[in-house]
């Protein structure tokens, strides 16, 4: 018989009683509040927390507190990429930020989902899917991204923005839901 964490890691529906659910949640959460609450004055003790919270943390990013997230091994950080104050990060799926992404101030990588049905939903069915920031990518501040969705390379998202459906690469996407409104050139 699959376990609901199975299902879960899956991508297929499934309910958050699962003990070893619990536990992941329990553990995310004890190194989130030793993240957030550790001492500017402590930049080692800090990333430390951040290491061990993160699946991977790339060299020379940064992470500013607070960050919120579920579960914490399902983010992974590329280098040189700046996540700005108060990111939400639900990973149920796994969340993959490419190299030398600027996330602005109380962005949201939202990857849970729960059915439509009102019966499925009052039963606490869930399932979620993955995000994907490719790499030189800007979110700017409040921007949210749902899941499923995919960021192409270089693209920049303009603050405030709801990012329903994948974004190509190179270009710049406003509003709610995000549509790009002009390509970028790439750099040569």
């Amino acid at each position: 018989m699959t376990s609901m964490k199975d299902r879960m890691l899956a991508g297929e529906q499934y309910i958050a009683d699962d003990p070893a659910i619990i536990a992941d949640l329990a553990r995310a959460a004890r190194l989130s509040e030793r993240f957030n609450r550790s001492s500017a004055d402590d930049p080692a003790g800090r990333l430390a927390a951040l290491r061990e919270l993160l699946g991977s943390l790339g060299e020379d990013a940064w992470v500013r507190p607070p960050l919120h997230c579920d579960y914490g091994h399902q983010t992974h950080i590329g280098p040189r990429t700046f996540v700005n104050f108060n990111a939400v990060l639900l990973d149920v799926a796994r969340i993959t930020i490419g190299a030398d992404v600027q996330i602005g101030p109380n962005v949201q990588l939202l990857t849970a989902t729960h059915p439509v049905e009102p019966e499925a939903r009052r039963a606490k069915w869930e399932s979620a899917q993955p995000i994907t920031i490719g790499d030189n990518v800007w979110l700017g501040g409040g921007v949210i991204v749902l899941a499923g969705v995919t960021i192409g390379d270089n693209t920049v998202v303009g603050a405030g923005a709801v990012v329903t459906r994948d974004l190509p690469a190179n270009v710049v996407a406003v509003g709610n839901p995000a549509r790009p409104i002009r390509s970028l050139t790439q750099p040569s």
